[in-house]
């Protein structure tokens, strides 16, 4: 039987330490797992410790080069994507991922979906070298994710609420 937690372990491409959380597993379907994180989780952000002040619902694909957080009110992004390495599981309870830098974001108030921090990924790509057909895989989630955000795409219309309704 999995485990109700799940610790979430993303790195950078060099090894260094990105976020590292605990989630409760929601739900498994054929998009992937979902994980519920509560506000108040202990947390590490960019190697520091940290606290979750907002709840939120992270979708880990089966075998895509992305992730999906999903926000309730006060934060700005409805839906934040991390474009990441599949997900390896080390077990049952723990996923590890490898964070490249682009994301894929939807305002709240506006539904403007953004692509961010295309400086930072060229910068890593050079400096960490990051392999040709990383980049590719990375560069069509970011294409991929950008049209699905914004044209009604599930899970990114509207299945992902009941999921956040268990965690808010």
């Amino acid at each position: 039987m999995p485990s109700d937690v799940i610790r979430v372990i993303y790195r950078k491409f060099d090894g260094s330490a990105h976020r590292d959380y605990p989630a409760r597993r929601l739900a498994e379907d054929d998009l992937g797992i979902w994980l519920g994180v509560s506000a108040g989780t202990s947390s590490v952000y960019h190697g520091r410790p940290s606290v979750e002040q907002i709840p939120f619902v992270l979708l880990v694909p089966h075998h895509a080069w992305w992730t999906g957080m999903f926000n309730p009110p006060p934060r700005t992004s409805e839906v934040y994507c991390d474009i990441a390495s599949p997900a390896r599981w080390e077990g049952e309870d723990t996923v590890h991922l490898i964070d490249l830098d682009l994301d894929v974001v939807r305002r709240r108030e506006t539904g403007l979906v953004e692509l961010r921090d295309e400086d930072e990924f060229a910068e890593h790509r050079v400096r960490f070298g990051y392999p040709d057909d990383l980049v590719v895989a990375a560069e069509a989630a970011a294409r991929w994710l950008y049209g699905a955000l914004g044209d009604g795409t599930e899970p990114f219309a509207t299945s992902y609420r009941k999921w956040l309704a268990l965690v808010v």
